[in-house]
């Protein structure tokens, strides 16, 4: 099994959004917990708006690959679309930070959110 860590955002509906995601991404990893979810402003836009941030961290027996299929499926599922995203609505956002050893996304890593929702050794 594969260590996880997912960020997962949303500016719309968001209470609603986020949890669908996390329904949805129950059906696909295993040993599931997650930070507390916190509201922050929006970064590099002029619009004023506010997501809903959470870390998921959990365990896949899915390849690196395979688990970034599945989150895109599911923000399209959801109703992500370029579209929305040029008009500054984000439905859901899931991005795969970590793969075990493996960083992705490193900008998000400097983020305040991020570093505030990541556990403190």
């Amino acid at each position: 099994m594969h260590q996880v860590i997912i960020s997962l955002a949303s500016n719309h509906e968001a209470k609603k959004n986020l949890f669908e995601a996390r329904a949805c991404l129950e059906q696909i990893l295993n040993e599931v917990t997650y930070s507390d979810c916190i509201r922050t402003r929006g970064i590099g836009t002029q619009r004023l708006c506010y997501y809903r941030n959470q870390l998921l961290f959990g365990k896949t027996a899915l390849t690196v690959d395979e688990l970034t299929e599945r989150l895109k499926s599911i923000e399209l599922q959801m109703g992500r679309t370029s579209e929305a995203r040029q008009q500054g609505i984000v439905c859901i956002d899931l991005d795969l930070l970590k793969y075990d050893a493996e960083r992705f996304h490193e900008r998000d890593w400097e983020r305040p959110y991020v570093r505030r929702l990541l556990p403190q050794p």
